[in-house]
């Protein structure tokens, strides 16, 4: 038996090597990382929703994507144009208004302030501030470079899902090729992929959606300026797993102490304590029960290293990447049930 049988007959050790050559190639690529993290996104939610509609319906995927995919676009030049001016302008001054009240007589007199305000005279928050806005100003001017990003995954994704039946036919061509135990590899890679990192990706998205419409709501209840703008940002921190809401805490309770005092601090900390508990006790049950639990230490110190290598998408994409290296070893849940499995794409030899 030649070198190269004893390597394609030991399948462990061939998908290993495996496994280093796809990690090499997204490392020598990484400056595609968005829109290959982007186009998988799209392309999982879309897939997702065409076999949910055709559980019900026998509709071919593209009477099904197409109007969706339209209406998704109506729907972000309704918001381009109506309430991104607005976001815009609310963020601008609340950053303004925290400014001004930091700097203010009220907060140096606090007994209960003045520590808080010593701190942030030590580290100097006014060019801090000062280079945040640089910084933004830099990204803002990265914007159209995202934009292209997210308009060619969006487009990938519509293409693949509208001919996603024709994809998976022609998927299976390549399991009988000379080179089938290949294509067999990066198919077992692609449904682990699959049933760990798109899972918990979507079940992600759906709780951030959930805080940020009961954090939007507890806002506009306690009348809050610049909500818009709040709710914005929940959002986005919500996509980080745990972290995510105690960091929101921070900006959200500043906002609060410059409209009414310690008073509104206290109902944004009961909002969040609430909200925290309900994403624990129903929405992580719920939404992530395909996801190994981890403990909170491994959880912060997942998102400390993934933020260095990956940053700023590090901190949404680590953990589905840790758990996907976890079904990988075996460990498919830490002290639970075995985790049920999803395939939405699902190739088999003819």
């Amino acid at each position: 038996m030649s070198l190269y049988d004893k390597f394609v007959a030991n399948k462990r050790l061939r998908r290993a090597v495996l496994l280093v050559v796809v990690i090499v190639l997204f490392y020598l690529f990484r400056s595609m990382l968005s829109l290959f993290l982007l186009t998988f996104i799209f392309t999982f939610l879309s897939v997702q929703l065409v076999r949910a509609v055709q559980k019900h319906f026998k509709l071919k995927p593209m009477w099904i994507i197409a109007p969706t995919y339209i209406l998704i676009i109506a729907l972000l030049v309704f918001a381009v144009t109506n309430y991104i001016p607005q976001l815009v302008h609310q963020s601008v001054k609340i950053v303004n208004s925290l400014t001004q009240f930091y700097q203010s007589k009220e907060v140096r007199d606090n007994q209960y302030l003045a520590y808080v305000y010593d701190y942030l005279q030590q580290i100097n928050l006014d060019n801090q501030i000062k280079t945040f806005a640089s910084q933004l100003v830099n990204y803002v001017s990265s914007v159209g470079a995202t934009g292209v990003n997210i308009f060619l995954s969006f487009i990938l994704s519509f293409f693949y899902t509208s001919q996603v039946d024709e994809m998976n036919q022609f998927g299976r061509q390549f399991l009988n090729s000379n080179y089938s135990w290949l294509f067999d590899d990066i198919r077992y890679y692609g449904q682990k992929f699959i049933n760990t990192f798109g899972v918990v990706i979507e079940a992600q998205l759906m709780i951030a959606v959930v805080n940020t419409v009961l954090t939007t709501i507890t806002l506009i209840v306690m009348q809050m300026p610049g909500v818009i703008a709040l709710a914005a940002m929940v959002f986005f921190l919500s996509l980080i797993p745990v972290a995510g809401v105690i960091i929101s805490l921070i900006p959200l309770s500043f906002v609060a102490y410059s409209v009414d005092g310690l008073k509104y601090v206290v109902y944004i900390i009961v909002m969040v304590i609430v909200i925290h508990m309900i994403e624990t006790y129903f929405l992580n049950p719920k939404f992530m029960s395909s996801m190994t639990h981890l403990p909170i230490f491994f959880t912060f110190v997942i998102l400390i290293v993934s933020e260095e290598l990956l940053g700023t998408w590090g901190l949404i994409v680590g953990i589905p990447i840790f758990v996907f290296f976890l079904d990988i070893l075996g460990v498919h849940q830490i002290g639970g049930k075995k985790k049920p499995k999803m395939r939405p794409w699902k190739f088999k030899k003819s």
